[in-house]
């Protein structure tokens, strides 16, 4: 019996976020659009906040919006973040990104 598996954008998304939840220094993900902020105001925010998946000539990329921890220092945590989410997505998903950006948009305290 031959049949395949697709992974939605969605999915990957999530699989996106929760892997960069799990790199120290990370205190969240910000809302990558209006949309999303409102969710966020409203109590639905999901694993995949903050992720932002595009597809060009059949190659995914990702965008990740994240807050960091005051006192880090912010460009190993991007790198940290950049290869996790990249090992994670071609060991659990079987996708090798194109291009992975990770945007600091905040620092908390918290």
């Amino acid at each position: 019996m031959n049949g395949s598996i697709t992974i939605t954008e969605a999915a990957l998304a999530s699989l996106i976020g929760l892997t960069a939840h799990e790199v120290p220094g990370v205190v969240g993900m910000a809302p990558a659009n209006f949309r999303e902020g409102i969710l966020k105001t409203l109590g639905r925010a999901q694993s995949r906040e903050g992720v932002v998946i595009t597809r060009e000539d059949g190659r995914y990329s990702a965008d990740l919006f994240i807050v960091v921890a005051y006192g880090v220092n912010i460009p190993t945590v991007a790198q940290n973040i950049t290869e996790r989410v990249e090992h994670a997505t071609r060991t659990l998903a079987g996708i090798d990104l194109a291009r992975t950006r990770v945007h600091a948009v905040g620092v908390s305290h918290a």
